[in-house]
């Protein structure tokens, strides 16, 4: 059986007018009816589900496949076993398909027991899909062609993204056949919406729904923890003369930790007062700190930080390095609110979007150790620079927020409920 929290709907009252302007009755306009599909409860996720709650145009509905346990957050290559430290499902009407069950194995069985028929009831307005590379996903976007009702998918894939001349030729016709009958396509950046184009989405169907992140938790927090600067250092061993880069994320080979550690070993050969800090566990842990010891690199590990403490992180180090080839990248977004530099593989979703040389940071080719360090040396060398950049890197971003995504959701919802012809009831 679904497990469902309810929050009460909302409504707008607005005053009818005669043509001297004079009010002669309340009205209420209901909200639109907005049911959003994802796989299991994001950290990423859950304010802007909050703030799309507090939206009196949306009366809003999520539908989970999952809900991940501290144990499957270990296999998705966390590499320990935890639960989030801030609230996932707070604030707005949640649905859990299976009962909030535990992730079975592979994306294609993610189940979503009951989706199909919810959509066919009719009690939803707009249904907007979280990615789409689960089953739950593609029910619920079938079951919305069915029934005539307005389906939005929002995505980060992106044409960077390396893959095999056959896998790309294999997914040409089936994305050319359902990214066009989508009634919006919401892309988080440049590279998603070149990604919706090249597929056929009409340009007028594109919105921009930026990913973004709880600035409380970084931005605000960040500039507290500032002043517990130098004690965040001591507790990792860092030293007030070491100019501090920071690895975080999963010790996993997409996110090519070692990449990193090869980089700095480069630089620290060149300019000695260069350290590293990487944050986060997995698999690859274990090669990484061996290589470390081996090398004798001034390199530290924290291991792995909650939402609530990653900022320290940010505080602690100068720039942030994302050696992967990822759709997105949102360190990067937390590493920028807390005014930190960002320095990003090429093939980063975020780059052409966030990363300006030498004003927020610097872009380089993916794999590109020699260039990494060449870089990681310069600003090593002009620590004034560096600061710069920083603070350049958080007036930035500030177009990329939280408000600007939900935006983004209300005028594509108003613009699908009123151009997309319904089934009658």
């Amino acid at each position: 059986m679904p497990f469902t929290r309810e929050r009460g709907a909302c409504a707008v009252p607005l005053p009818l007018l005669t043509k001297s302007g004079r009010a002669i009755v309340e009205r209420r306009f209901a909200p639109q009816k907005l049911a959003i599909v994802s796989t299991h409860p994001i950290q990423y996720h859950a304010h802007w589900f909050r703030a799309l709650a507090a939206r009196p145009e949306i009366d809003l509905h999520v539908f989970y496949s999952y809900y991940a346990s501290p144990a499957g957050q270990s296999r998705a290559g966390f590499g320990v076993e935890f639960d989030w430290d801030i609230p996932l499902l707070e604030g707005y009407r949640y649905t859990f398909l299976n009962g909030a069950a535990k992730k079975p194995k592979g994306v294609l069985a993610l189940s979503s027991s009951g989706l199909s028929q919810i959509i066919a009831a009719g009690d939803h307005d707009v249904v907007l899909i979280n990615g789409w590379h689960y089953r739950a996903a593609w029910e619920a976007i079938f079951a919305c062609w069915k029934a005539r009702l307005p389906v939005m998918v929002r995505g980060d894939s992106q044409l960077a993204s390396p893959r095999g001349y056959l896998k790309q030729l294999a997914k040409y016709p089936v994305y050319r056949f359902f990214i066009p009958r989508l009634d919006a396509c919401l892309a988080v950046g440049t590279r998603s919406r070149d990604y919706y184009l090249h597929y056929g989405a009409a340009p007028e169907r594109i919105f921009q729904v930026p990913h973004t992140i709880e600035d409380s938790l970084f931005g605000r927090a960040a500039a507290e923890v500032q002043r517990q600067r130098n004690s965040l250092r001591q507790q990792w061993g860092l030293q007030d003369r070491q100019t501090v880069f920071l690895y975080a994320g999963k010790f996993i080979e997409k996110k090519r930790p070692m990449d990193f550690l090869r980089a700095i070993e480069a630089a620290f050969g060149q300019e000695p007062t260069i350290a590293g800090l990487m944050v986060g566990d997995g698999p690859l842990r274990a090669d990484c700190e061996r290589f470390v010891s081996s090398r004798h690199l001034p390199v530290y590990f924290t291991g792995f930080l909650n939402q609530s403490r990653i900022m320290e992180a940010y505080v602690a180090a100068e720039c942030l390095v994302l050696p992967s080839d990822e759709t997105w990248g949102l360190v990067v977004n937390e590493a920028m609110s807390c005014s930190r530099p960002v320095l990003v593989s090429d093939v980063v979703g975020c780059a052409p979007d966030l990363v300006r040389n030498g004003e927020t940071g610097a872009i380089f080719p993916l794999g590109d150790l020699e260039a990494l360090a060449d870089v990681i040396v310069k600003l090593a060398r002009n620590p004034e620079h560096l600061h710069a950049m920083g603070e350049s890197a958080r007036r930035w971003l500030r177009p990329y927020s939280l408000e600007a995504a939900v935006q983004g959701v209300v005028d594509a919802v108003k613009a699908v409920t009123l151009n997309t012809p319904r089934k009658k009831s």
